[in-house]
């Protein structure tokens, strides 16, 4: 997977070390983002030797552990820890993505975490994803439809039409992807992002959605969809391994098919 590597900010200050406890073998580093706002400080990487020997497997089990044995203070955000919220995506060797499914295993000598790139930070390693959201609710992403609905039943959908928006309905809104996009890095007031234009597409082509045409209409923009420029990223970085660029590619598609 391409890794996203965070670059070294001289404004990032070296913290605390907090050492592992006594007769522990199996010892890991785990470097941490530190950063409060409402301090006045500038951010600080703390470092953490953990004894992995009563800890779990997966970097959030480490997290969980600094902060109810070590450092009350640490933040971050966690829920389900089965990979289905996304609510502890965050940047984690390098690589965007869940802590709840990456293995400290998979990690090559000390582990580095740091909150979710180009994004505000409220604490730690928790992010503002306020307009992320609701960049997310301005593609309205729910059923539109000028028809009734049926009185006595669903609005029905072929099993093969069902199948076209099953892998896009499986976004869980981490924001991995799109904090992974350069496009968004330096446009996220104006260009939507990939998980948003995901989130367009799986609408765009469910078929018992009757706003299509105004859909497309909504996304023609110089940035709110064209500010892609097929980088790939937010595919290498989707825990869930969508394709969010074979998304986009396919709106831009469908909006030239009409000009034609």
């Amino acid at each position: 997977m391409a890794q996203f590597r965070l670059p070294e900010n001289s404004k990032v200050g070296t913290g605390r070390t907090h050492p592992a406890p006594a007769g522990a073998k199996d010892v890991r580093t785990f470097r941490i983002y530190r950063f409060d706002p409402e301090s006045g400080a500038n951010p600080r990487i703390d470092s953490y030797q953990v004894d992995m020997g009563s800890c779990g497997p997966m970097v959030l089990d480490a997290l969980i552990k600094i902060k109810n044995e070590v450092d009350s203070t640490l933040s971050f955000r966690r829920s389900c820890r089965e990979g289905i919220c996304g609510s502890c995506a965050m940047n984690i060797d390098g690589v965007n993505t869940l802590a709840c499914t990456k293995a400290t295993g998979e990690i090559r000598g000390d582990v580095r975490i740091y909150p979710l790139p180009h994004m505000p930070v409220i604490k730690d390693l928790v992010p503002d994803l306020t307009n992320f959201f609701a960049q997310y609710a301005s593609v309205k992403p729910w059923l539109q439809t000028r028809t009734p609905a049926p009185p006595d039943r669903e609005r029905l959908q072929s099993k093969e039409d069902q199948e076209k928006i099953d892998r896009p309905s499986a976004c869980i809104l981490c924001a991995c992807c799109s904090t992974s996009c350069p496009s968004y890095w330096w446009n996220s007031d104006r260009y939507l992002g990939p998980a948003a234009l995901l989130a367009a597409y799986r609408w765009i082509i469910d078929t018992r959605d009757e706003a299509t045409g105004e859909r497309l209409d909504e996304l023609e923009d110089p940035f709110r969809l064209y500010r892609c420029h097929t980088i790939m990223n937010c595919t290498e970085a989707c825990p869930k391994d969508l394709n969010p660029a074979r998304a986009i590619g396919d709106i831009k598609r469908m909006i030239a098919e009409r000009q034609h």
